[in-house]
């Protein structure tokens, strides 16, 4: 029983230092996440009343976040010295992120870690999703279809030369195109992504919801 115990007590104390050890502005590179609003809206805006689903808004690839990531794994909730962004400034992030109450969030949880002040991540978060062309075609869906994750992948490529099939990764959830996720320099230059993040959906069927 006092072996158990101490075991308990030493992966407890790991996991806690592990948890601890991540410092702001110690990272590799950045992962850049584009939610389609509409298919998020389905699985689970609808339900949460998000203001990002009102029928009179008619957002289309939404910035999720921008992530400091790790060759391997990535950083989350860092300690930092940084100034947090104000609210007004959070407000300001909605006409690309849906909602002010996600642009807080990802400021929090990845923000912090880049190193920056709030005001400095959100520009550049805004720098990097401007930095990449939303391929217009979806947005001209009368309803809702079913394609394969490929033809999503092709679509960002091809109106994006700049980036290479290993620089990019098309996520699926509960049946549903979900995400693409594009991997950045700290200086915004599209790079390869790491081995846990290029993890592409292989659905050939999978739904994807119209601009409303």
């Amino acid at each position: 029983m006092r072996f158990v115990k101490i075991l308990a007590m030493a992966l407890f104390c790991g996991g806690a230092a592990g948890a601890q050890s991540h410092v702001a502005g110690a990272f590799d590179y950045y992962v850049m996440a584009l939610s389609w609003s509409p298919n998020w809206c389905a699985i689970e805006g609808d339900q949460k009343g998000s203001p990002q689903c009102d029928a009179a808004e008619d957002y289309g690839w939404v910035l999720h976040g921008l992530w400091p990531q790790y060759h391997r794994g990535w950083p989350e909730h860092c300690s930092t010295s940084e100034r947090n962004p104000p609210r007004w400034m959070t407000e300001q992030m909605v006409d690309i992120m849906g909602t002010s109450g996600l642009a807080w969030y990802q400021w929090k949880k990845h923000g912090r870690c880049s190193g920056l002040s709030g005001e400095d991540y959100y520009a550049l978060s805004r720098k990097a999703y401007e930095s990449v062309v939303r391929p217009a075609i979806f947005r001209k869906l009368d309803k809702s279809v079913k394609l394969p994750a490929s033809v999503v992948e092709e679509a960002f490529l091809k109106a994006n030369p700049q980036l290479g099939k290993d620089m990019l990764t098309i996520t699926c959830r509960d049946g549903y195109i979900q995400e693409a996720r594009v991997c950045l320099s700290r200086d915004l230059t599209p790079v390869p992504c790491g081995r846990d993040v290029i993890r592409d959906c292989t659905l050939g069927d999978a739904v994807f919801e119209p601009v409303r």
